[in-house]
């Protein structure tokens, strides 16, 4: 009997498995592994959060595919003062966290084999594997004139602040990707997972005015409260933006029971609705980028863009795995710049997520011979 392939078939190897030997190595310094790989959360769950999960432990029944309406109001007065948007003709809907979004969007828009969906060229590798799952092809392009003509484009990712490099992308830009794929009838999906963490330069949303317009129509910026209030392990992220692909997106979800926890939804308005302990997290990731930057350039790297974000995007203009090897001996892991994309293959990416004693062992062991 002849079986369909496998829809893993469709994927790569998982990004961060090839890094395994990578970790065993840098695991057997004496002083132990420092894990810049990825940016996982290490900070305790602020106090604010933690007792509003509690409060609301006790859910026995289904909740809310679109939230509680105490969770859209946070989540819509949360984007009015962020990301500037106005609050009249905004959808908004609760994710379990955002990587399921972007993961499954091109398959909830309804893409597949024929469509094109656009990626930056060098990105989050979780853009192309939506795009892999729905059938649909991706075309990594940072300029659109470099798509060319197609009329097959139907939706187009962009991330700013930038994952891995930290680049700001102008509002100019943005609102001629906006006009662009409004024009073609594409989607626009903005990724802002790092909105809120600026350093030399201050993200815009495409949420805002000067980037969309009058209208949301065709736009939707993806967010997620796993770095700016330590929640990835509560799984909390929500999208915002053009009201009818919103309401599409709920009755699809709806079906297939794609639901944020009633415990955590109530955790996820508390985390909005409360920016002090976000401001204590930014400057402790402020610290911490201040101390890694100092470290590895005068160890000899080069910091290109990193102007905001979670991360520092570094080179020795070298291939990346001799990087990540030179690294490792030293006890210190990162993330190879081929994961992003093959423009990046003399790139390595560094998180700011460690302890401050770790973070501040970085410079000793690079001085290491």
């Amino acid at each position: 009997m002849n079986r369909p392939a496998p829809v893993s078939a469709r994927l790569p190897d998982f990004t961060w498995d090839t890094l395994d030997a990578a970790a065993v190595k840098a695991a057997a310094h004496p002083g132990g592994l420092i894990n810049l790989s990825m940016g996982t959360p290490v900070d305790p769950v602020p106090e604010v959060i933690r007792r509003a999960l509690a409060d609301a432990a006790d859910a026995p029944g289904y909740p809310l595919t679109a939230g509680t309406v105490a969770l859209r109001e946070a989540i819509t007065a949360w984007v009015t003062r962020s990301c500037g948007a106005r609050p009249d003709g905004l959808g908004v809907l609760p994710t379990i966290g955002s990587k399921e979004l972007v993961a499954w969007l091109p398959t909830l828009l309804g893409l597949g084999p024929g469509d094109v969906v656009v990626v930056p060229s060098i990105a989050y590798p979780t853009y192309e594997d939506g795009v892999r799952l729905a059938g649909a092809t991706t075309v990594r392009a940072d300029s659109l004139t470099a798509v060319g003509p197609t009329s097959r484009v139907r939706l187009v990712w962009v991330n700013s602040p930038g994952n891995p490099t930290g680049r700001v992308l102008p509002a100019t830009h943005l609102r001629k990707v906006v006009d662009w794929a409004r024009e073609r009838g594409a989607v626009v999906a903005s990724d802002e997972c790092y909105l809120p963490l600026g350093w030399t330069a201050q993200p815009v949303s495409v949420l805002a005015p000067e980037v969309c317009g009058d209208s949301y129509d065709s736009v939707l910026a993806v967010h997620s409260l796993s770095k700016r209030s330590n929640l990835a392990g509560y799984r909390a992220g929500f999208v915002a933006g053009d009201p009818a692909l919103v309401a599409e997106l709920l009755k699809i979800r709806k079906h297939a029971g794609m639901i944020v926890p009633a415990p955590v939804q109530a955790a996820m308005v508390a985390a909005l609705s409360d920016e002090e302990h976000a401001t204590a997290q930014r400057e402790r990731y402020r610290a911490r980028r201040e101390t890694l930057w100092s470290a590895f350039t005068n160890a000899g790297f080069r910091v290109e863009h990193s102007e905001a974000g979670l991360y520092l995007w570094l080179t020795r203009d070298e291939d990346c795995w001799d990087t990540v090897d030179w690294l490792a001996r030293r006890g210190i892991l990162v993330a190879a710049g081929v994961f992003y994309g093959p423009g990046a293959r003399q790139y390595v990416r560094a998180a700011l997520t460690e302890s401050d004693e770790r973070i501040a062992s970085v410079a000793a062991r690079l001085a290491e011979l």
